[in-house]
C-alpha cells in the first residue's frame, strides 16, 4: 500500500515516476512546537497511484523539491503549512502549480475549512482515522499506526481531486479556483518588511513613541527568533510588548513584572530590551500614529455593498464569503481612504474578481469617503 524510504538510493525510484507523470498529491508531517520553522518528519507523495512516505530526517531532498517546482501540478488538502515547510526547505518561491482541495470544496459550497476527513466522507465516501495528528514525527523507527496515517492522507487525494475538479467544471469554476490557490500560495510566500512588523502587535491607542519602541523590539525580536531558530512567542509575545511600551519598565526587577515575560529573557537580554525602550532615534523619525480600523461603511453604502456581493455571488453560483472575505473588504476601505495604488490591495483581489467585484465596490465606497475617513482618525 505505501513504501516508507529513508535511504538516499531509494529515493531513484520515486524520482523515475515522478519524471514519468508530473501530477502529485502531497502531504507533509512535522514539527513546530519549539522552533521557528518546521522540521520536517515525513513527506507524503502519491505518484501514479503510489505512494511514497519520505523521511525527512535523513534524505537530501533537494532533486525532490525541483521536481515539485517543475511539476503539472501538485494538489493538497489544506495546502498552507505544507507551502510554508517546501519554501523553508527548498529555499525558493513562489509554487503556482498547486490544485487545493479545500478550497475547491469551498466554492463548491463545503465551508472555507472542511476538513480531510470530512472531505472524503463527503465527496468519495471514504472514512478515515485521524488520530495521530499530534504524533511525534520526528521520532525513529515511525509506529505502524503513524505510517497508516501518513500514507492515508495521500492514498485518496488524487480521486478526490478528480471529483472536485469535475464538480468545478461543471460549474465553471475550476479556472477560479486554481488562480485562487495561485494566490495562495503567492501570499504564503510574501514576508512582512521587517520595520513594518511592530503593526502587528501595535495599534491606533499606542503613541508615536510607543510605536518608535514596538519598532525596536519587533525588529530585535525577529533578528533572535531567526538566529535561535525559536518562536517568537519563546522571546517575547505581542501582549508583552504591548506591556513593556505602556509600563516603560526602568529597570530589571520593573522588568521582571511585565506581563508573561520569561526569567530567562529577563536574565540573558535584559539590558538590551531596556535599551531598546530607553535609546530612540530622532523623533521625526518615529512611526506616524496608526489609522482606527474601520469597522463599517454608512449603512446605506454597506447595503449596497452587500448587494453587490451578494448578485455577483448569486451569478456565479459562490459562496459569498468565498467570493469576500471581511479581511479583504476592509483593505478597500484603507485603499479608498488613503488613495493607495491597486497593485497594494490583496492579489485575491486583482485577478478574476477585479472587474466582476472589486472595481463596481471601489466606486460604491469612493461616495462613502469622508465617512470612512471619520472612522480612521486619531486624535493626537
Amino acid at each position: 500500500m505505501y513504501q516508507f524510504i529513508h535511504h538516499q538510493q531509494d529515493l531513484q525510484i520515486v524520482y523515475h515516476l515522478m519524471d514519468q507523470g508530473t501530477i502529485y498529491g502531497l502531504d507533509t508531517e512535522f514539527i513546530k512546537v519549539d522552533t521557528f520553522w518546521p522540521k520536517l518528519g515525513v513527506f507524503q507523495i502519491n505518484v501514479n497511484g503510489k505512494v511514497y512516505l519520505l523521511d525527512g530526517t535523513t534524505l537530501d531532498l533537494t532533486e525532490f523539491w525541483n521536481r515539485i517546482f517543475a511539476a503539472q501540478q501538485n494538489v493538497f488538502h489544506a495546502c498552507s503549512e505544507d507551502i510554508d515547510l517546501i519554501y523553508h526547505y527548498s529555499q525558493h518561491k513562489t509554487l503556482e502549480n498547486v490544485f487545493d482541495t479545500q478550497v475547491g470544496m469551498s466554492f463548491l459550497g463545503h465551508g472555507l475549512q472542511v476538513s480531510y476527513q470530512n472531505a472524503l466522507k463527503t465527496m468519495l465516501d471514504v472514512d478515515i482515522e485521524k488520530d495521530q495528528t499530534r504524533s511525534d514525527w520526528l521520532a525513529r523507527p515511525l509506529t505502524p499506526e503513524q505510517l497508516m496515517y501518513a500514507a492515508n492522507d495521500v492514498e485518496y487525494i488524487m480521486q478526490l481531486s478528480e471529483k472536485v475538479k469535475i464538480e468545478l467544471s461543471e460549474k465553471r469554476l475550476l479556472d477560479y479556483v486554481l488562480e485562487d490557490c495561485c494566490s495562495l500560495t503567492y501570499e504564503i510566500g510574501q514576508e512582512k518588511p521587517i520595520s513594518m512588523l511592530y503593526q502587528d502587535m501595535g495599534n491606533y491607542r499606542n503613541s508615536r513613541k510607543q510605536l518608535m519602541q514596538l519598532q525596536q523590539l519587533a525588529v530585535w525580536r525577529e533578528q533572535m527568533v531567526k538566529a535561535l531558530n525559536q518562536p517568537r512567542s519563546f522571546i517575547l509575545k505581542n501582549s508583552t510588548m504591548q506591556d513593556l511600551v505602556e509600563k516603560n519598565p526602568r529597570n530589571t526587577f520593573q522588568l521582571s513584572t511585565m506581563k508573561d515575560i520569561r526569567t530567562n529573557i529577563v536574565r540573558e537580554h535584559g539590558k538590551t530590551i531596556l535599551d531598546l525602550l530607553k535609546f530612540l532615534p530622532e523623533q521625526a523619525e518615529w512611526p506616524l500614529r496608526m489609522a482606527r480600523p474601520i469597522r463599517h461603511s454608512s449603512r446605506e453604502i454597506t447595503d449596497r455593498v452587500e448587494q453587490t456581493i451578494q448578485n455577483i455571488a448569486d451569478e456565479i453560483a459562490v459562496p459569498k464569503e468565498v467570493l469576500m472575505r471581511k479581511k479583504w473588504l476592509s483593505s478597500l476601505y484603507q485603499h479608498v481612504v488613503f488613495h493607495n495604488d491597486e497593485q497594494d490591495l490583496p492579489q485575491y483581489l486583482l485577478g478574476w474578481r477585479y472587474d466582476m467585484l472589486t472595481k463596481p465596490l471601489i466606486d460604491v465606497l469612493h461616495s462613502d469617503e469622508s465617512y470612512l475617513s471619520k472612522q480612521m482618525k486619531v486624535m493626537e
